[in-house]
């Protein structure tokens, strides 16, 4: 019976090795700058879709999709810096007083640069009207006219006078003016006042109609009084009206002027009609004490009048004049009033006051017209930002107000300034899995998220790729100074830790943010020596440097290993003991652990128990793994009969919760060497999932699990025995040290490859396994022949036994001991 032929890798199979002779340059300085997105053609593709559709319902905007540190903002930074330069530059956004409605500032928007125009404009035009209205109210022509005004109304007010004293008299009452009112005074028949001791001397018939007559001059003096008031009012009225026609008179050709100025602007003309208008209405706060802040009635010093002019400011909330293409936006705190503004407000003297001067500008605000980039993490962390955004995009409106009203909250009255047109492209970077939240539980998401662009962490490593990089790494050196000139092998090294990292030996890692932290630390190195650009050696170092910055819990269980606080073997041979591996990951630092799994079966129905799961320390998948032992085993040992068996399986030394089922297999081959009664090898250790079929499949981290197991056995001594057994689909994947490797081509150590349970469990004990016959039975001196005895004898033990053979044993056992009782008597 022949064993397996297992797959035994050689050096050249563990790792890729980049050629430094197929860059033709001394240094990457003699290199074109990379200037584009390489290994990312589906997301550039998306983003030329999303940015180059212009959509007026705001639909079109952008997710884009990517891990940490493979690029994303710097693609989007460069497509729109393109996309943005040829795009027209958006209007200014202007806030200003509503002198219809003070609590609603108008919204105005003019074209690029007229912003700062008209708020210059308006402020030159209040000032001259400072200085021009106190003169034209100081004008001797003006003065005439008012004197005049003045002269026509005095004569209807002594006419009205007049006539009021003489009906007063015609009733018997002289009136006598005084500065507190007027004083009716009664008349003898002389026509003169009567004292007082002679109105006594009256009859008192006399001064009862005297009496009656003061009322009716009561009466007649009341209805005089009230028309010298209305006559007052229209004097007044008159000099207003006199007063605002020299007035509008004077302002008419500067207004005109100023409008033609903003020909087509219609809101911009109409405001400054507004202007015009209160400007007339307004002459008290133009007159020569009123161009300065009124004294205020309290006597501190800090409480001041506000500005009777602020009203006719500008407020250029966003000013484009400098402005070149479309505005591009990046907002990293994404809080409201970042996003949509605020008005902001002061406080004097416990009095909260603002006005249409205080309201500030957001990131949409700044961004309208053009691209607004928005962090994921940071969005979605702010409710309330969220669902304004969408409110935004929904109603094609920015509008600014209180974050307490948007949180159904009553608040102080305030301003509620109009709300400006909504025209952005949003672009939010994020998490893919933040994607499929939103998409799923979000209905608002998918309609107003259209463009998905998703990153990948990874690219197809082709002799173009490579000289990719190294253009990369000449722009890397060109934009930071920290960062020097590479050689052709520093490059290949380079290109090496990019498959490290993509942990394929055909790929390429696209976590360029790691590569660039390489590149830099690699240029420290490269300082120290005193060298002028980097090669293999300073990347070497760099990398080093970087792991053993991040080791110390790595070295810590080596030591613990070592010294034999943690139970590994790496020698010799146990039944139902193998090394498992898993890997660790602290932070960006990931190392392999090696770990002993133990297997014991013996008589019962339990099944297969999995310790962990017991203990409430294994995850789903690992659960899931243990399931798929039973279905191999079923497979191979009980198609025609039942399997009845109790095994028990753990991880040795394991205290926390243990998932994924890589070490499937490991446990697999633990269980069979313990029905079989086969030692399997210490010397090594396993990894890889498995199916109810058997077949080997392949599993994550391989090169961190190999790495630590090569560092255990270095501890305790390389004997030539040792190794790891690995999945063969994963041999693609193997980026192993130079120390492995050179341990591999000096027979020190050993990497083979297995694609079923059956080679792997012929490496490990050196049985083979064994093949069925037509009747599905293995060899009796295969390990799969002897482990199916073991099941069949734990089977009969565990069956109940039938009365006929229960009756037979208890009828044998009583004529042994009636022989017994016979002998006994005759001795």
């Amino acid at each position: 019976m022949e064993k397996r032929t297992v797959k035994e890798l050689s050096s050249r199979e563990l790792r890729y090795t980049c050629d430094a002779s197929a860059f033709r340059f001394k240094t990457t300085a003699e290199l074109q700058p990379l200037d584009e997105i390489i290994g990312q053609d589906r997301a550039v593709e998306a983003l030329h879709l999303g940015l180059g559709i212009r959509d007026v319902k705001s639909r079109y905007n952008i997710y884009v999709a990517g891990d940490p540190g493979t690029g994303k903002m710097s693609a989007v930074e460069h497509f729109l810096a393109r996309a943005s330069a040829d795009d027209p530059v958006p209007p200014d956004i202007c806030y200003v007083h509503n002198f219809e409605s003070p609590y609603n500032p108008r919204c105005l928007e003019l074209p690029a640069g007229k912003g700062r125009q008209l708020r210059s404009d308006i402020e030159q035009q209040v000032k001259r009207l400072q200085r021009e209205i106190p003169k034209l109210i100081e004008s001797d022509e003006f003065k005439a006219r008012s004197k005049k005004t003045n002269e026509r109304f005095a004569e209807r007010r002594t006419a009205l006078l007049e006539a009021m004293e003489a009906s007063s008299r015609e009733l018997g009452f002289s009136i006598q003016r005084t500065p507190i009112g007027i004083n009716t005074l009664p008349l003898s028949d002389r026509g003169e006042p009567l004292s007082q001791e002679e109105y006594d001397a009256l009859p008192k018939e006399r001064r009862d109609q005297m009496r009656g007559r003061q009322a009716e001059v009561q009466t007649l003096i009341q209805e005089r009084l009230q028309a010298v008031a209305q006559l007052d009012e229209e004097r007044e009225e008159e000099l207003k009206k006199l007063a605002k026609e020299a007035v509008l008179f004077m302002i008419e050709p500067h207004f005109a002027q100023l409008q033609s100025r903003y020909e087509g602007l219609d809101k911009v003309i109409a405001y400054l009609e507004s202007v015009k208008r209160d400007v007339a209405a307004s002459l008290d706060d133009f007159q020569a004490n009123g161009a300065q802040a009124k004294k205020s009635p309290f006597p501190f010093p800090m409480v001041q009048q506000g500005d009777p002019f602020r009203r006719y400011s500008v407020n250029l909330l966003v000013d484009n004049a400098e402005t070149r293409g479309a505005p591009v936006v990046v907002e990293h705190n994404a809080t409201y009033p970042n996003l949509f503004g605020s008005i902001e407000r002061r406080v004097q003297m416990g009095i909260v006051m603002t006005d249409f001067m205080m309201i500030k500008p957001g990131s949409l605000h700044r961004a309208n017209g053009g691209y607004l980039v928005l962090n994921a993490n940071n969005l979605f962390r702010l409710g309330i930002s969220w669902e304004a955004l969408k409110i935004a995009v929904k109603r094609h409106e920015i509008q600014i107000e209180d974050p307490m009203q948007m949180l159904g909250y009553s608040t102080a009255e305030g301003l509620r300034p109009d709300p400006v047109p909504f025209r952005i492209k949003l672009i939010i970077l994020g998490s893919p899995m933040i994607y499929e939240l939103l998409y799923h539980y979000d209905e608002d998401f998918p309609k107003l998220f259209n463009v998905k662009v998703d990153f990948g962490t990874e690219m197809d490593r082709t002799p173009e790729r490579e000289q990719e990089l190294a253009r990369f790494l000449a722009g890397c050196a060109a934009d930071d100074p920290s960062v020097l000139p590479f050689t052709p092998s520093g490059v290949a090294r380079m290109v090496e830790h990019a498959v490290e990292l993509a942990g394929d030996q055909k790929k390429l890692s696209c976590q360029f943010a790691h590569i660039v932290s390489i590149a830099k630390e690699a240029s420290y190195w490269a300082r120290v020596d005193g060298a002028a650009s980097v090669d293999a050696s300073h990347t070497a170092r760099a990398i080093a440097e970087r792991d053993h910055r991040l080791a110390r819990i790595d070295e810590k269980i080596r030591e613990m290993i070592a010294r034999g606080q943690l139970f590994i073997d790496t020698e010799g041979t146990r039944v139902g003991q193998v090394n498992g591996l898993a890997v660790l990951q602290l932070g960006e630092y990931a190392f392999g652990k090696p770990s002993r799994i133990t297997a014991t079966v013996h008589a019962g129905k339990g099944g297969v128990v999995d310790i962990e799961r017991e203990a409430k320390l294994g995850g789903a998948t690992h659960s899931k793994g243990i399931l798929i032992l039973k279905g191999f085993l079923g497979e191979r040992f009980a198609r025609e009969k039942q399997l009845s068996f109790t095994a028990n399986l753990t991880f040795e030394q394991s205290y926390s919760m243990i998932d994924g089922d890589s070490a499937s297999s490991a446990e697999l081959y633990a269980l069979l060497s313990a029905l079989a009664d086969a030692p399997i090898d210490q010397g090594f250790a396993v990894t890889g999932s498995v199916n109810q079929r058997g077949e080997v499949q392949p599993i994550g981290g391989v090169n961190e699990k190999i790495e630590g197991f090569f560092r255990a056995c270095r501890e305790r001594g390389l004997t030539g025995r040792q190794g790891v057994l690995i999945p063969r689909a994963n041999v693609d994947h193997l980026m192993l040290s130079r120390e492995i490797l050179d341990a591999v081509d000096k027979g020190r150590f050993h990497v083979v490859a297995v694609a079923t349970i059956e080679e792997g469990i012929e490496a490990l004990t050196g049985v083979a396994a064994g093949e069925p016959d037509a009747a599905g039975a293995y060899p009796k001196e295969s390990l799969f022949g002897r482990a199916s005895a073991r099941l069949d004898a734990m089977r009969e033990a565990a069956e109940p036994k039938s009365q006929d053979e229960n009756g037979k044993k208890a009828g044998a056992a009583a004529a042994a001991n009636e022989a017994d009782e016979t002998s006994a008597h005759r001795e």
